[in-house]
Parts: structure tokens; sequence; C-alpha cells
């Protein structure tokens, strides 16, 4: 089985970031980046497909400047085969743009399944795998969490409000994956020392021209990043059942929420 998994750099989550001079993008000094959460368990899912099926190949494909190689090498200490970097100096703020970039080196890879995280945590737009799964012409199924593969077929879960949709789709197909279907394993020293070795094609990319706002190419631009405001200092009404009037009353006149 043939197994293409697109990952994605993102800067991690405990990391405090602060916004670039320009005021659209992020200033990456001292940033801390990992592989993006929900696409580990994609990387977990192919190499256990591999595995069961004993033979194949799960490749990691990644847009991303050239420091993302990084983020390809920690798929390929995990136990993925072979890396692609499609290199681009910003990934675009346009998911249809990176989505373009992505299928177009799908398209002859003659893959099984190409598997996505179900988004990643530094946009959350749901919107890649999809894309390119209409782009490739490719059955898709979005946030599974279980998977069957038998033959040239597949049943998937959904979890959906109120109860579990299961979807049968024919391979080859596009799948994004929800946190819990699988266990990510920890890359061993001996993953991470045979990492060093294993192929990493670097291919320069441009994705789309159009307007872009220094966040790449498309029809989406980053007109600019703003902090959250920050939060109002507490205030202490009192001790005890004594204070309860006036926490009642501060949260009917003030806060109104009652």
């Amino acid at each position: 089985m043939k197994i293409a998994v697109c990952i994605k750099r993102v800067a991690d989550s405990e990391t405090r970031v602060k916004i670039g001079a320009d005021g659209k993008s992020l200033d990456e000094a001292g940033v801390k980046f990992i592989l993006n959460p929900y696409d580990e368990f994609a990387v977990e899912e192919a190499l256990q497909r591999k595995e069961k099926a004993g033979a194949g190949e799960a490749v990691v494909i990644a847009l991303g400047p050239p420091q993302a190689q990084e983020t390809i090498r920690t798929a390929l200490a995990m136990g993925a085969d072979r890396g692609v970097l499609l290199q681009t100096d910003e990934v675009p703020a346009d998911g249809l743009e990176t989505a373009k970039v992505l299928a177009a080196e799908l398209k002859d890879g003659g893959y099984d399944l190409i598997l996505f995280g179900k988004m990643a945590i530094d946009d959350y737009n749901h919107q890649v795998g999809p894309m390119v799964a209409e782009l490739l012409g490719l059955p898709c199924v979005t946030t599974v969490a279980h998977l069957e593969i038998a033959g040239d077929s597949g049943t998937a879960e959904r979890e959906i409000e109120g109860g579990v949709e299961v979807v049968e789709f024919p391979l080859p197909a596009v799948l994004t994956i929800e946190k819990g279907l699988n266990e990510p394993r920890y890359p061993a020293l001996k993953g991470i020392m045979a990492a060093k070795k294993k192929p990493l094609d670097v291919k320069p990319v441009t994705p789309g021209g159009g307007c872009g706002g220094g966040r790449g190419g498309g029809r989406v631009e980053v007109v600019a990043r703003v902090p959250p405001p920050e939060r109002k200092e507490g205030r202490i009404v009192g001790e005890g059942a004594a204070a309860v009037p006036e926490l009642i009353r501060l949260l009917r006149e003030e806060a109104k929420v009652l």
C-alpha cells in the first residue's frame, strides 16, 4: 500500500508568539515549531496501514520554507520512508493555493491513500484536504475517528452531533484524520538516526499569484494580525455568604449575564 501524508510545520501552541513588524506575519524569533499535532495521527495511521499490509511506502509531503525539512525529519523518525518538501518562502494564506500545489505533486504518485490531519492548529481552516480531493477527483472523508480498509475499499466513522456517521468509499481516497484514531508513536533513537539518511527531495515551488499580502498568492489576503484584548483585572467583592448579594448585583448590572 502506497500512502501519502501531507503535513504542516506550525508554531508550538505552548510558545508565546509575537506579531511581526509588518503587522501581518508572525515574528519567528525564539518560536518553537513542531509537526502539526493532528498530522501526527495521520502519519501514525499511514505507518500502521503499511505495517498491516506488510509492504508499501509511506511518503510525507510538506509545503513550506527550508526549515520545514526538520518537520519532515520528525515524520521520517517516526517511520515514514521518504519525504518531499515543496519549498516556498511562505505558505499561502489561501488554502486553495496550498491545495493546488499539493495536488500537482500528488497527481501522478499512484497513492492508494492520501492522508491529512483534520486541520492545522495555526489556522483552523479544515480546508486543504477536501480541496485536494476535489482537485484530484477523489472521494473524501473528513474527521475520520475509526477506519477499516479491506481490498480496494474502506469504511470510515465520523463523529457528528448526536451520533456517528458511517461512510463507505473506494480507493484511492483522501481522508482527514481526527484526534483519537490512534496513538502516535514517539520517535526512538534508532528512528531519529535512520531519519538522517532517508531520502528527502526538495522541490522549489511558487504558489499562485494575486494579492497574497506577504503571505503567498491566491484570493485571500492577510490584512492585519491583532493580539486578543487583555483581560480586565479581577475584583474581590467579599467573603462567604455575605458576598453573594453583591456578586449577583454585579453579574446583573455590570456583566449583564443574569
